[in-house]
């Protein structure tokens, strides 16, 4: 069996890939430096800004690249499959849109596929007689105002435009139409549509076609944003769930939801139903109300004695500790704040079901209160970031180069520290769902855990902090500042610092925090954690941040404050053998 001191080695170690953002880590910069090279930032779009974080396993397709790919694959079929665009097209329907699984079904038994799309190896003609009999109404008609598919039963117009329409108006179902026919079960293609149907019913057709390939297509969703008209296709197996549309949503691949890592589906779906079933009602009215004794309504008591009334019409009159009627209760009893018969039958174990229960809702209450409220915040302050990210980039860019002489390609180090605060107030509020399901017996991993979510806190606060606050001081200067570089450099570094501690916190619970085993104690991980941000590298060479103290309630850091100092210029914590800040190069005083 290892010794201890092997455990607490190897405990070291993970924490060395924790923490360094080394190849184990998540999305750590090959290019460090190229956070701080400011002044090539040429792209207008914020969304580029963020390209050189991951590698996107997604493309998004809008209504026209959508019908570009479509008619691709349509063409890419009907050559070589040699027959028709329309048969193509209802060919890729009936096998949801997959070229590959067209080809292999074609060649594998092109007669059963023939059967089951509704196409005849031979395409039969109408009577060439001068007047065909219609099989719907029955009407003779002259030949060249009949029309018929492949199978060759003629139907005139009229009855061929009302049963398109009819089917078009059904809905979807319309793209596998048949041959009016009830014994055949010829296909009716695109072709017969664009002939036969109206204008209005041509384009609900195609807008079925449109959608078709999106819905059918496994490889393919809808942005479920409300308005959206965009479409997302992703590469399976690639890593991280996430999407982000360029409508500005963000949501998971699996499940549809809003982006939640790092929590998976599961959990997002547990904690979605929780907010919004009624258990936590009927939790809070067990532990702060009590029954009627008379009526059985629930009352809150909030304030007062314990005299209480019931509201009209019942009116009864009872304590509020043993729930007996006031008339026997007075000055023997105990007075208006204090009840003898309940003291009395509370030792003797009479009302111990009754506090237990009322005690187990209080605390799961107040439980499910803490984390749903801190998750709330942190959501509310997304949004408010986001407000304040887009009045940045609609005028306050363009204020700011005015009032600094330097043009807005050098100022979108602002945009990318916000685009980093949006982010990161997402990955903060879901850590309140994973905290809260995360079980109450592993001591250690919950220790843990609440200590990497603290500093994520108090890193995250810092950038904000800065991004906001320090960054109003610039928009109502009257004229170039001086320590502008100096504030350029302090906001890269801190954006740099919290993007790389929640890509490594990321990865820490999606992996169950298996880093910290049962063995592990709360004073081991905080010794190694904080050892590696004062003395970490990561692949850029630059200095791990050490954290403000944790607002998770951690008490002990493992951190000797006369062996570091704090950078004036970007907050980083160095050792104190250390002459200049080893992320922004600034002297030591």
């Amino acid at each position: 069996m290892d010794s201890e001191d092997d455990m607490h080695d190897a405990n070291d170690s993970a924490d060395d890939d924790f923490y360094s953002g080394g190849e184990a880590g998540l999305a750590a910069s090959d290019d460090g430096d190229a956070d701080y090279d400011f002044a090539d930032h040429e792209s207008d779009d914020s969304a580029e800004l963020l390209s050189h974080r991951q590698q996107q396993n997604y493309c998004i397709l809008s209504e026209a690249g959508i019908k570009q790919r479509q008619e691709d694959d349509i063409n890419r079929v009907s050559t070589v499959l040699s027959i028709t665009k329309s048969q193509a097209c209802a060919l890729l329907r009936s096998y949801n849109w997959s070229v590959s699984k067209v080809h292999d079904e074609w060649f594998a038994d092109e007669e059963r596929v023939r059967n089951v799309v509704g196409f005849p190896e031979k395409c039969i003609e109408m009577p060439n007689d001068r007047e065909l009999t219609c099989g719907i109404c029955f009407e003779s008609c002259r030949r060249a105002s009949m029309s018929a598919a492949a199978c060759g039963h003629p139907f005139c117009s009229t009855c061929w435009r009302g049963y398109i329409s009819t089917a078009i108006n059904d809905g979807p179902g319309c793209l596998m139409l048949r041959c009016p026919d009830p014994s055949c079960a010829a296909a009716v293609g695109q072709d017969m549509i664009n002939l036969l149907a109206d204008d209005e019913d041509k384009e609900k057709y195609g807008r079925y076609l449109c959608r078709s390939y999106i819905e059918d297509n496994r490889k393919t969703k809808w942005c479920p944003a409300p308005g959206c008209e965009y479409a997302v296709e992703f590469v399976m197996g690639s890593g991280s769930y996430d999407v982000n549309c360029n409508c500005s949503h963000g949501f998971c691949w699996n499940c549809t939801e809003e982006a939640h890592r790092p929590v998976d589906c599961a959990t997002v779906s547990k904690w979605i139903l929780k907010n919004s079933a009624e258990s936590e009602n009927m939790n809070w009215i067990l532990a702060n109300s009590k029954p009627c004794p008379k009526c059985k309504r629930p009352i809150e008591k909030n304030q007062g004695c314990m005299h209480i009334t019931c509201t009209p019409p019942c009116k009864f009159e009872f304590c509020w500790l043993c729930l007996g009627s006031w008339s026997e209760h007075g000055e023997r009893t105990g007075g208006f704040y204090a009840c003898n018969r309940y003291e009395a039958a509370r030792q003797e174990g009479a009302y111990d079901e009754s506090e237990r229960r009322r005690e187990m809702a209080k605390n799961s209450l107040e439980r499910y209160t803490h984390y749903y409220e801190r998750w709330a915040a942190n959501q509310s302050s997304r949004h408010k970031a986001l407000g304040d990210l887009q009045s940045l980039q609609n005028d306050k860019l363009e204020k700011l180069s005015d009032i600094q002489s330097q043009p807005e390609s050098q100022l979108k180090f602002i945009i990318e520290a916000w685009l980093q605060i949006v982010e990161c107030r997402r990955v903060l509020k879901w850590t309140y769902a994973y905290g809260y399901y995360l079980p109450e017996h592993e001591h250690a991993k919950r220790q843990f855990f609440e200590y990497l979510q603290g500093e994520a806190e108090s890193g995250l606060e810092r950038l904000h902090q800065c991004a906001e606050k320090e960054l109003q001081i610039y928009l109502e200067a009257e004229s170039p500042s001086k320590d502008f570089n100096e504030f350029r450099t302090k906001l890269a570094g801190l954006t740099s610092v919290t993007r790389n501690y929640f890509e490594n916190l990321v990865r820490a619970l999606e992996t169950g925090l298996n880093d910290v085993g049962p063995s592990t104690s709360h004073s081991t991980v905080i010794k190694s954690t904080s050892s590696k941000n004062l003395g970490g590298k990561s692949k850029s060479g630059k200095n791990r941040a050490s954290s403000a103290s944790s607002k998770s309630g951690s008490s002990s850091r493992g951190v000797d404050d006369s062996n570091i100092w704090t950078c004036d210029q970007c907050t980083y914590i160095n050792p104190r053998s250390a002459k200049t800040c080893q992320a922004c190069d600034h002297q030591h005083r």
